[in-house]
């Protein structure tokens, strides 16, 4: 097969990248660090149906997508985010589904000297099978050890590498060495794009409860603004009602003015103990219900102490 010349293979990248932007309305833009040629391939095989996965040159990106603002401007939001190894995602299936199935495709690997750690690493208690010459490497690392029938064990779990440090060749070799592959690499979810916005990753886990929880947050802080600088708002209005009513009927309940709102309370100031007769008779259905099962529970206490009285007489009488 006649490998195309470098123009040529340009060219065709420009069109594959500008007709994908056109056809799809929804984009991730994805981290790469760390991804071999075998696992994208599976990641394009796992996304096959769902999305497109395109890599290539920043400037090689950047140049496409700025060739092709006068098509779409919202594109030119792309740009300050293409930096780095990164790559796109196109898809038109929801979202969430696409993201994780990205997240879903990750494999594990040694840990390399110089690469950022993304979790802590912690080695935990065990015997190493290695023997006795190895001490002075622990010690080097401020690892606690012991020789256990000719071999050192770890006595402790020890946190050896924080997250967002560089991992020390020292560190890379003691993990390599205890068969360990504490990281997972797979494509990083940087940005998503869609209706021409570009957001963060995290705004796809809110849901509906989230936006109605904020919602009514929202509401509430409006309601306390405009109750304190005297602003009439639709979220106020009902409060200051409210509070007008409670107004009235203090100034009804120490005057002489009524009307119909107030009758009710100057009724109860006038004779307080009808109000109280009728909260009592107005007791809980609970504790009314709860009265039968009481008297049942004693009905047979008192056949018991009927039957041990012995019509008052007594064993000997």
């Amino acid at each position: 097969m006649v490998r195309e010349d470098k123009s040529t293979w340009k060219a065709n990248y420009f069109a594959k990248l500008t007709t994908l932007l056109d056809e799809y309305p929804k984009c991730f833009i994805v981290g790469a660090d760390n991804v071999g040629s075998k696992q994208m391939q599976q990641i394009r095989i796992s996304l096959r149906g769902q999305a497109v996965v395109l890599m290539g040159k920043n400037t090689m990106m950047r140049k496409a997508i700025r060739g092709h603002l006068e098509s779409n401007p919202n594109l030119e939001r792309l740009l300050p985010h293409i930096k780095n190894n990164c790559g796109f995602v196109f898809t038109k299936e929801e979202l969430v589904t696409v993201r994780d199935l990205l997240l879903a495709n990750k494999v594990r690997a040694p840990a390399k000297a110089g690469a950022l750690a993304p979790l802590d690493v912690v080695v935990p208690a065990q015997n190493t099978g290695m023997g006795p010459e190895k001490t002075s490497f622990f010690q080097a690392l401020s690892i606690p050890t012991k020789i256990t029938r000719g071999t050192i064990e770890i006595v402790q779990d020890v946190h050896l590498i924080k997250s967002g440090d560089k991992v020390g060749m020292s560190e890379a070799t003691l993990l390599n060495m205890l068969k360990i592959s504490p990281f997972t690499y797979g494509l990083i979810v940087q940005k998503v794009y869609e209706a021409g916005s570009v957001f963060d990753p995290a705004i796809l886990d809110i849901s509906d409860d989230d936006l109605r929880e904020k919602f009514v947050q929202g509401v509430a802080n409006i309601a306390a603004v405009s109750l304190a600088i005297g602003y009439p708002t639709i979220a106020s209005v009902p409060h200051s009602i409210v509070n007008g009513m409670k107004n009235l009927l203090a100034v009804a309940a120490a005057t002489d003015i009524t009307f119909k709102e107030a009758e009710m309370v100057k009724e109860f100031l006038a004779d307080p103990e009808k109000f109280a007769a009728t909260a009592v008779t107005a007791a809980p259905a609970a504790a009314a219900a709860a009265a039968p099962a009481a008297a049942a529970a004693a009905a047979p206490e008192s056949e018991e102490e009927s039957e041990d009285d012995d019509m008052g007489f007594g064993l000997f009488d």
